[in-house]
């Protein structure tokens, strides 16, 4: 398993007059190169559960595997930056954490920090800048002179030039126009079935949750009330609203579909799997059957 929560619960400010536990008895596995993706509403412990991937958090109590490491609640903090290269975190807006004079030298950073030569780290940055779909040409400009989308491929490919084999994305597409959206989901993507990376993922957007997830976990009140596939999850739309979470546009088109009569094998996630199914359901004009 790529990543494996056993029983974790965290409290903040343990042992204080202040204490409040913001995850209690959590429990899942993520397969080798796996896509899970987390929901739920504000306060549910998302960000939270996301921090214990690279020990920013430590289990109050149980146990976290990622790959070959182990996270503990005595895990000390020399045992961390070789987790901390191994776990690649993109915060909400991470555009806001530029700060070199040119993009070449934001990307190189990390992997300088981390011992690579000025060299090598230079060169990293041109491939990583390829790798986001900006290209070296980008490299000896200013951060501060690009689009909001760029800046934020910018510092996607700040963390990915760490080599990170676990990528975690908090609300990465916040505040992006529909294609922008689009174009930074298909690279999530790409990592993730030409690289391998194991992709986490923290949305409020339902479509990429079925677009592009294995798996789902969702959490409420601090603990985790569900897992399963997109499929699993979603065939019971009265459950999500009534734990303040929506249903993929297809999905609830499917279900005023079905409130008309139509009857579905299976409920249709995704653009794709609505035609398909209305495809097979009415032959094209021109048939025999029509």
């Amino acid at each position: 398993m790529a990543i494996s929560f056993e029983h974790v619960t965290y409290t903040y400010q343990a042992g204080t007059p202040m204490a409040n536990t913001a995850l209690t008895d959590v429990s899942f596995d993520v397969p080798d190169h796996g896509y899970l993706a987390i929901i739920g509403h504000t306060g549910s412990g998302k960000s939270t559960l996301i921090q214990e991937l690279n020990a920013l958090l430590k289990p109050t109590s149980g146990t976290v595997h990622v790959d070959d490491f182990t996270i503990t609640p005595k895990t000390t903090n020399a045992d961390l930056k070789p987790l901390r290269q191994h776990v690649g975190m993109v915060f909400q807006f991470p555009e806001s954490q530029l700060f070199e004079e040119t993009i070449r030298k934001d990307i190189a950073f990390g992997p300088q920090n981390f011992g690579m030569n000025e060299t090598d780290a230079n060169q990293l940055a041109d491939e990583m800048l390829t790798t986001v779909g900006l290209g070296s040409s980008f490299a000896d400009r200013s951060p501060f002179e690009l689009s909001g989308g760029q800046m934020r491929r910018v510092a996607i490919a700040g963390v990915l030039a760490m080599r990170p084999q676990v990528l975690v994305l908090d609300e990465p597409t916040a505040g992006l126009d529909p294609r922008g959206r689009e174009e930074m989901m298909t690279l999530f993507d790409q990592l993730h079935r030409e690289q391998g990376l194991t992709i986490v993922l923290v949305t409020h957007q339902m479509e990429d949750v079925a677009e592009y997830a294995e798996q789902v976990a969702v959490m409420r009140q601090g603990r985790l009330v569900k897992f399963g596939t997109p499929q699993e999850v979603f065939q019971d739309p009265d459950w999500l609203r009534a734990n303040q979470l929506d249903v993929p546009r297809a999905a609830r088109f499917a279900q005023a579909l079905a409130a008309k009569g139509v009857a579905w094998d299976q409920l249709p996630l995704t653009a794709e799997q609505l035609a398909d199914q209305l495809a097979a359901r009415w032959p094209q004009r021109g048939s025999a059957d029509v």
